[in-house]
């Protein structure tokens, strides 16, 4: 079996390259919870929801988020109420959180739910919440305080310096159903190029999690999101940097090392990949823009190989 630890867009778009070579039913994909939010009194997941759709094929594609064919008639409705419309939720799109809301206020767990979802889709393999508990990752923002993720994600187009993150509510939650059990048993454990802080930060940040992969080390594959310096979508570059970290595969070798065994980085970072091996890791060298589906399946062999 093969665990993939994921966040949003980058992950979604791997889970889609690695299902092409490898049966579903083989691959748990085990998702950030901590960009979750309640607005208009519905619970909206956006990693689980981007990597269903895309696995569904009914993403879009502009986007790396939503449903392709989208309508906006409920958020220009709200506009003229002055509503909230700065997180914008389609008409179709909003058939999942209505549903998902519904099924939490009737006593099902996010994990049931997922479930539920994932089969109304008809995906194959399995997307575990990486807890059932609510974590709300909290951003620090120069000259605001602390405003939740996807007020600086969204609201503020991550466009402003961050001074700190935590995970609100972390330390009281535990792993949803099967999360550490999946990890144990697993043949490989893959990190998928997600942001390091607040996409794979909060799973790792779940307790027991960490341990459970670092004690999995030499099992464990990372891709780096960060390319020539560069993160190819998102503020990862940014936020590494302004936290104190390295914005290039050096710095994701450190911030990884003492739960991954191999970092998979770009060929445009090649002339790196001693200095990732001082890091601790085994460095695999390959192409990693997953800029079509067979680019994602090549980079999922690689990793599998890896």
């Amino acid at each position: 079996m093969i665990v993939a630890l994921a966040g949003g867009v980058g992950a979604a778009r791997f889970l889609r390259g690695l299902l092409a070579v490898v049966p579903p039913d083989d691959v748990t994909a085990i998702v950030n919870t901590g960009d979750d939010i309640t607005l208009h009194g519905l619970h909206i997941s956006p990693d689980l929801d981007t990597v269903t759709y895309t696995l569904a094929e009914a993403v879009n594609p502009e986007t790396g988020w939503g449903l392709v064919g989208e309508t906006w008639q409920a958020m220009d409705a709200l506009e003229r109420y002055r509503g909230a419309t700065w997180f914008r939720l389609g008409d179709r799109d909003l058939a999942t959180h209505l549903f998902r809301t519904q099924r939490l206020a009737d006593g099902a767990t996010l994990t049931e739910v997922t479930a539920e979802i994932t089969s109304a889709w008809g995906l194959g393999l399995r997307l575990l919440p990486m807890s059932d508990d609510r974590i709300e990752t909290r951003v620090t923002v120069e000259g605001e305080g602390e405003i939740g993720f996807q007020e600086y994600f969204v609201g503020r187009a991550h466009s402003v310096p961050v001074t700190g993150v935590r995970f609100a509510g972390v330390e009281r939650s535990t792993p949803g159903p099967d999360v550490l059990r999946s990890i144990r048993s697993a043949d490989l454990v893959v990190i998928c190029p997600s942001n390091p802080i607040v996409s794979i930060g909060p799973i790792l940040a779940v307790p027991g999690v960490e341990h459970e992969v670092a004690a999995r080390r030499q099992r464990t594959v990372a891709i780096s999101p960060i390319v020539a310096g560069a993160a190819l979508k998102g503020p990862a570059d940014r936020m590494l940097t302004e936290l104190g970290h390295e914005s290039s595969v050096v710095g994701v070798a450190r911030l990884y090392a003492p739960f991954a065994g191999t970092l998979v980085i770009d060929e445009a970072d090649a002339a790196k990949a001693r200095a990732v091996e001082d890091e601790g890791m085994t460095c695999v060298v390959a192409p990693t823009i997953m800029s079509d589906r067979e680019k994602a399946a090549a980079l999922a062999k690689v990793v599998l190989g890896a």
